[in-house]
């Protein structure tokens, strides 16, 4: 007697699993035979109605869509500054010409598209440039430098696409020309 009542629970049971996907067909039905209860969709002589109760849904949130690769991680640039020329020092050029030298950690990346964007006085230089010491041209202080004897400068690393990853502090220096005198005699 407990065989069949554990025979029939276990029919029973495996006919609700079969029988809630067609739950949501329509109507499912039970009926009684010798072996226990019979489930199907349609009806038979003597078959009731059956409540199932609706099927278990979890809803898994979307994945995000994958990054793409980068053959090189992204670095973090912790620091970025101007060594030279000093901050309120002095440049001595009488044609605009001088060199600039920055310190990165880490080293600029230069293999992976990184370059420093250089900016004078509030202009930034139409060149990107690869290394630490960097020649500001004639042409390059023609083109942005302003008529003061105090200036101004701020470098900044830039990704390959333009992004700017690091700035400088900007520091302020003088330009000092060396003039001649004529004395009259």
């Amino acid at each position: 007697m407990i065989t069949r009542a554990i025979t029939g629970f276990c029919v029973a049971l495996l006919a609700a699993a079969w029988c809630a996907p067609c739950a949501a067909q329509g109507t499912v039905y039970e009926s009684k035979d010798k072996a226990g209860p019979v489930y199907s969709d349609r009806p038979s002589p003597g078959a009731k109605p059956v409540e199932l109760a609706p099927p278990n849904v979890i809803q898994t949130p979307k994945a995000p869509a994958p990054r793409p690769a980068s053959a090189t991680p992204a670095p973090n640039y912790s620091s970025l500054a101007i060594t030279s020329p000093a901050d309120e020092g002095t440049v001595h050029t009488n044609t605009g010409q001088f060199d600039v030298v920055l310190q990165s950690v880490p080293a600029l990346r230069a293999k992976a598209g990184d370059r420093y964007r250089v900016t004078l006085d509030g202009n930034v230089l139409a060149k990107p440039y690869q290394t630490r010491t960097i020649r500001i041209s004639d042409a390059d202080w023609q083109a942005a430098a302003g008529t003061d004897a105090k200036h101004t400068l701020q470098v900044a690393i830039v990704g390959p696409a333009g992004a700017t990853l690091i700035q400088s502090a900007p520091i302020s220096f003088y330009a000092h020309r060396a003039t001649v005198r004529r004395t009259h005699r």
